[in-house]
């Protein structure tokens, strides 16, 4: 069964430690936003057995998401 990817756990900070910087920056609140959604397209995908090529494009599309996140934390750092 198809689970939702652990953010935070990829992030290595906590789930407080990101929220603490959420209520700080706007573009990072909106990038952990889009990121949730495109994980649940992802998981939806993938439980309805959907064509390799459109669960990999989706994943393409969470993983450049997540390096926005990546990127923005550094530079709030």
């Amino acid at each position: 069964m198809p689970v939702p990817h652990d953010l935070y756990k990829d992030l290595s900070c906590t789930k407080e430690e990101i929220q603490h910087k959420r209520t700080k920056d706007p573009l990072l609140d909106s990038l952990i936003n889009k990121y949730s959604l495109a994980d649940a397209e992802v998981v939806k995908a993938e439980q309805a057995k959907s064509s390799d090529d459109a669960v990999t494009r989706l994943k393409a599309k969470r993983l450049e998401v997540k390096d926005k996140i990546v990127r923005q934390l550094q530079s709030s750092s």
